[in-house]
């Protein structure tokens, strides 16, 4: 469904992407290995056949009845979804995003025997700080291009140069433009090394990492597995939840008596979550392939398996659409079914069989922590001080929810300038 174009030879490879804003190195002396290190141009190609046939399945939706409660404790709304779908059918136009995607610097380089799509932007100040940021599910590279410019660019947006960033930002295995894994194991440390061997095919020796959701987990491993190059991580959604406290949550037992506000607050938002809303993740933990077959066959099922999210997970009081536009929804959901990732992305929750809100113990590396007031749950101060044991910088914003960048991307910016100001 998208075309690359050809392996190009050293020279020209180097130059387009010296023009482009990237740089690679190919370091071996054979053509074969120069060849599965290459870095390659890469565009957005989605047949006009893959488009229409969404829009026939869309106009044939059999829907469900509708819902025999008055708020969301079913799931998505009938007449909420049905509102989404009439747009997605006859107004909303892929062709628009994928022009935008077009317009940007992307490449695809091959590690591990998998093709990794990525957006690489070098900053026009030449001191800028290399940073990798990574997406979530069910999110995508879509949820940072808000911040694209503002990060690289600073003094364009009112910012100061000592403040811009080389920004990577990589497709997760199986997500998007990047290749879906035909074999197990690639789960989120294995992504992590990944990572830190792109940012060195890249050229970048000292850089940091920034992500969210899935992003978190991987910067956290990342920064367990003492990756080369890496000199910090930044994460909104912090691995911190005390062991003991994670034994009561899955024993579905009452709080601690003497539990500080900030953690009685936690507390409750969890046991909320993992009273009605997981059960998402517990279908994608165990029966990824299961699921898939729905995420991939029905555009109406992964729109409703989508949209819950950015309904629950936005801070927008259950109504996305305060935060992101439905283009924007239909951009990510849309960017899902035309490259068939329903069910390859959410094998990275099978892979991973973890609790990613539970406590991580990270020694040495600096990290930094924006807590959202969206978010799944807010970490609290004090359980951030026991797992970053090198704490450099932690802030609750004022909005903003699990999608942060792409929900608030001013704040988001600002965080992220002021979170690595110390490791410039």
């Amino acid at each position: 469904m998208s075309t690359m174009s050809p392996i190009l030879t050293r020279r020209h490879l180097l130059a387009i992407s010296a023009a482009a804003g990237a740089v690679g190195l190919l370091p071996s002396s054979t053509a074969a290995a120069a060849e599965s290190t290459a870095i390659r141009p890469f565009r957005v190609d989605i047949q006009e056949a893959a488009v229409a046939d969404l829009r026939q399945r869309l106009a044939a939706t059999r829907w469900p009845d509708k819902e025999t409660v008055t708020a969301q404790s079913q799931g998505v709304q009938l007449e909420r979804l049905r509102d989404l779908i009439e747009y997605w059918t006859t107004d909303y136009d892929w062709r628009t995003i994928e022009a935008h995607l077009n317009r940007l610097p992307m490449f695809v380089t091959e590690i591990d025997g998998l093709e990794i799509h990525f957006i690489h932007i070098r900053s026009p100040h030449a001191d800028a700080l290399p940073m990798i940021m990574t997406h979530g599910w069910p999110g995508s590279i879509l949820e940072f291009l808000k911040v694209l410019g503002p990060l690289t660019d600073p003094t364009a947006f009112g910012g100061d140069a000592e403040d811009a960033f080389h920004l990577v930002v990589p497709s997760i295995p199986g997500f998007g433009f990047s290749a879906k894994p035909t074999k197990t194991g690639w789960g989120s440390d294995r992504i992590g090394r990944a990572w830190a061997l792109l940012m060195q095919r890249l050229g970048y020796d000292r850089y940091v990492s920034q992500g969210g959701d899935c992003g978190s987990v991987i910067s956290h491993r990342m920064a367990l597995q003492n990756v080369p190059g890496l000199i910090g991580i930044h994460v909104n959604m912090p691995g911190t939840v005390p062991s003991e406290i994670a034994a009561i949550l899955a024993a579905g037992g009452p709080a601690p008596k003497d539990l500080p506000d900030d953690e009685r607050k936690a507390f409750d938002a969890l046991d909320k979550f993992y009273r009605d809303s997981s059960g998402y993740a517990a279908m994608m933990v165990t029966r990824p392939q299961t699921i898939g077959y729905s995420l991939v066959d029905s555009p109406l099922g992964l729109a409703a398996w989508i949209y819950e999210k950015f309904a629950q997970w936005t801070d927008s009081d259950g109504q996305p659409e305060r935060v992101l536009t439905r283009d924007e929804m239909l951009d990510d959901i849309s960017l899902y079914w035309l490259t068939a990732t329903g069910a390859s992305a959410a094998r990275i929750y099978w892979e991973d069989h973890s609790n990613n809100f539970n406590a991580v113990d990270i020694q040495a590396l600096p990290v930094a922590v924006t807590v959202f007031p969206g978010e799944i749950y807010c970490a609290p101060r004090g359980w951030a001080e026991r797992c970053y044991h090198n704490l450099i910088y932690f802030n609750e914003a004022e909005n903003g929810g699990h999608f942060a960048a792409w929900e608030q991307p001013e704040i988001f910016t600002r965080e992220i300038r002021a979170a690595f100001r110390s490791l410039r």
